[in-house]
């Protein structure tokens, strides 16, 4: 059961809350396509209809799905990145932007390696990129477009390397991609590891070779323009 009662919201609130997350999941797990509107109110403990009188049938939970996702990972970023731009306005040195791609790092490990919401996020995610529809694109609009901006600007202010060139954009994508492998390759990562979990201490693990990565980085990009 989902809808785990949350004190500051109403029970309408509840409810619109509840569907989402089962949405979600359900989706993540079994396709738009092969989630029917009963299992989600199921899973949701909630009553069919409101599907409809929330969010006007599945094609706008599935929307609703998205803005979760976007809200989930603006507030995991926004404490980081956020204060990233602020610097770069005001003018960021190169060890302070390293340390900042070291800090964003570090908290994209703390969630999309250790929290377990963010698997059902990923695997959301993953489906849409196989298959785009409206909700991939407020995603992208959302998260993946700015997210990768902010950081091909600390990376720029890190290295001298222009933010939007082909090859800042794709080493941000190698920073990226390397943290999300750990979610995406979960039960293998855990097998070959000899893990019982990725808890706090092997998400630990993983930040200090994925700093490591990026320290090696930034140090063979130290001849580059300033």
């Amino acid at each position: 059961m989902i809808n785990t009662p949350t004190p500051q919201l109403s029970p309408a609130e509840q409810t619109r809350r509840a569907l989402v997350l089962a949405a979600l999941r359900l989706f993540g797990r079994k396709g738009f396509d092969g989630t029917s509107t009963r299992e989600i109110a199921a899973v949701a403990n909630a009553n069919i209809g409101s599907i409809a009188y929330h969010f006007g049938g599945k094609d706008g939970l599935r929307m609703a799905a998205a803005d979760h996702i976007v809200e989930t990972i603006q507030a995991i970023a926004g404490p980081v990145l956020g204060r990233v731009d602020q610097s770069i306005e005001a003018g960021l040195d190169r060890e302070a932007a390293h340390r900042q791609l070291a800090a964003a790092v570090e908290r994209m490990v703390g969630f999309v390696v250790a929290r377990p919401e963010a698997g059902e996020i990923v695997q959301f995610l993953l489906r849409e990129l196989q298959h785009p529809t409206e909700a991939l694109d407020r995603i992208y609009a959302g998260v993946f477009e700015p997210t990768h901006k902010r950081l091909c600007r600390i990376w720029e202010e890190a290295t001298g390397e222009p933010a939007e060139s082909e090859r800042t954009k794709i080493t941000v994508f190698t920073l990226i991609g390397q943290v999300i492998y750990f979610r995406i390759g979960r039960e293998a990562v855990m097998r070959r590891m000899g893990w019982s979990e990725i808890g706090e201490r092997e998400a630990g693990a993983v930040v200090d070779v994925v700093r490591a990565n990026l320290d090696a980085i930034l140090a063979a990009r130290k001849g580059g323009p300033s």
